[in-house]
């Protein structure tokens, strides 16, 4: 229950963080049958969709360390899927990443990559 709630906090800070950054939050928690992306950006004319990954200071892992092949593969079918559901196959893609990491002290470390892996060609167009 924890993980889940810090996810959803994780979540609302990211969401927070594009906005204050220009760009608009069109969704949160998608599910595409048993994917799901944790939100749905518009930047400019671009879809962006962001995986968000929380953790505590201390480990040994990043939050960007949590974003392998498996979860970039999930998101990209899952993405593939939202165009295709609203009609947006013709507008451009990006994948972003958002590691927020809390220090010690309740000090938040948010880190964003834009552009933090290309969309799988058979996936897309």
């Amino acid at each position: 229950m924890w993980r889940e709630r810090a996810a959803r906090c994780g979540e609302a800070i990211a969401a927070e963080f594009l906005t204050l950054r220009g760009m608009d939050v069109v969704d949160r928690n998608v599910r595409m049958g048993r994917r799901e992306i944790d939100l749905v950006a518009r930047d400019k004319d671009q879809v962006v969709f962001v995986e968000v990954k929380f953790r505590t200071a201390g480990g040994m892992a990043t939050p960007f360390d949590a974003v392998g092949w498996k979860k970039r593969e999930d998101v990209g079918k899952a993405a593939a899927a939202y165009l295709a559901h609203h009609g947006l196959l013709d507008r451009p893609v990006r994948f972003d990443v958002i590691g927020i990491t809390w220090r010690a002290g309740g000090e938040l470390l948010v880190q964003h990559v834009p552009h933090a892996y290309p969309g799988s060609s058979k996936h897309f167009f």
